[in-house]
């Protein structure tokens, strides 16, 4: 797979370190339209449960973003819970998919699902 340009490495960064932050399931991190960086961990909440992607959206769209240019998840599961999230804004942006040691899996678009 070809390595990541320096802005989408830098999410997956911010992906792993919400994670290991949390010792979450899963992290993840968006970036906006004017490259803003939000990043989040799951919420697993007896009233609230949100995939760290949706979570990373909603900080996002919360502080005003409009569009997003790309996103990461890290994760040790094979897919990526909350895609939607992510296309409802942008149905073009690219999705990175990374493992907890941030090596890249796949890079995910609406033509590979």
């Amino acid at each position: 797979m070809a390595e990541l340009d320096a802005e989408d490495a830098k999410l997956v960064t911010l992906a792993r370190s919400s994670r290991a932050r949390t010792q979450a399931a899963e992290g993840a991190a968006v970036r906006d339209g004017d490259g803003r960086t939000y990043a989040a961990a799951t919420v697993s909440l007896p009233s609230l449960a949100l995939s760290a992607l949706q979570a990373a959206v909603a900080a996002a769209v919360s502080s005003g973003a409009t569009t997003l240019e790309a996103a990461a998840v890290v994760t040790e599961a094979s897919t990526v819970d909350g895609i939607d999230a992510v296309w409802d804004l942008t149905p073009t942006a690219p999705i990175v998919l990374a493992g907890p040691d941030g090596a890249v899996r796949s890079i995910i678009d609406q033509q590979t699902v």
